[in-house]
């Protein structure tokens, strides 16, 4: 079930019809949390160009939303030099498989964190990739980003430092009937959500 949080915010599943959404949400992003997210600093010409190609890059976004207003978002990307034919344990539901080494990626906006939004997003990331056969899911941030060191530390990862950059490295249970019940569940959910908010349209995928 998609998850609802304190303050009225709620997490689902993003498609290329939330593309204006993602850009506004990218857009508002302050200084530091930017170059949080992108490991270094970024023109506004570089975030829009990114927020154009974000939704339709290999992998999943997941953004919350707070009185209908994206203001976080997670993604879940294959590492490029993991074959998708190496995923494992692809049953009983048919998912595209992501391979066995997956990346993820946060960013909450600053007046909406401590609200459980950054580990609703890492839930959601990681049952995602535990179902498409990742076996180790790595979280990159800043080795001055405490925040996100911490998210990562509370969900198992074990943490790495070098210079400036820490890797989190999570290795993932193998799926389970549930773990593909629960994520049915949810995305049922999430396309319910992102009907009602753009009006009954069909999501774009």
């Amino acid at each position: 079930m998609p998850e609802r949080l304190s303050h009225g915010i709620t997490i689902r599943r993003l498609w290329r019809s939330d593309r204006a959404a993602v850009l506004a949400y990218f857009l508002r992003l302050d200084p530091e949390t930017r170059a949080n997210r992108f490991m270094g600093t970024v023109s506004e010409a570089g975030v829009r160009a990114y927020a154009e190609r974000v939704l339709t890059t290999e992998g999943l976004v997941f953004g919350a939303f707070a009185d209908g207003i994206l203001r976080g978002l997670g993604e879940l990307r294959p590492d490029a030099e993991t074959p998708m034919s190496a995923a494992v344990g692809m049953s009983p539901v048919v998912l595209r498989p992501l391979g066995t080494c997956a990346e993820a990626a946060f960013a909450v906006e600053r007046p909406y964190r401590r609200n459980g939004i950054g580990s609703a997003l890492f839930e959601r990331i990681a049952e995602s990739a535990r179902n498409r056969g990742v076996v180790d899911l790595h979280v990159r941030c800043l080795s001055r980003n405490a925040p996100m060191r911490e998210l990562a530390r509370k969900h198992g990862a074990d943490l790495h430092a070098a210079g400036s950059e820490t890797d989190g490295a999570l290795h993932l249970p193998q799926p389970t009937p549930f773990s593909f019940w629960h994520e049915s569940i949810a995305s049922a959910f999430d396309i319910t959500l992102a009907l009602t908010a753009s009006g009954n349209r069909q999501p774009i995928p």
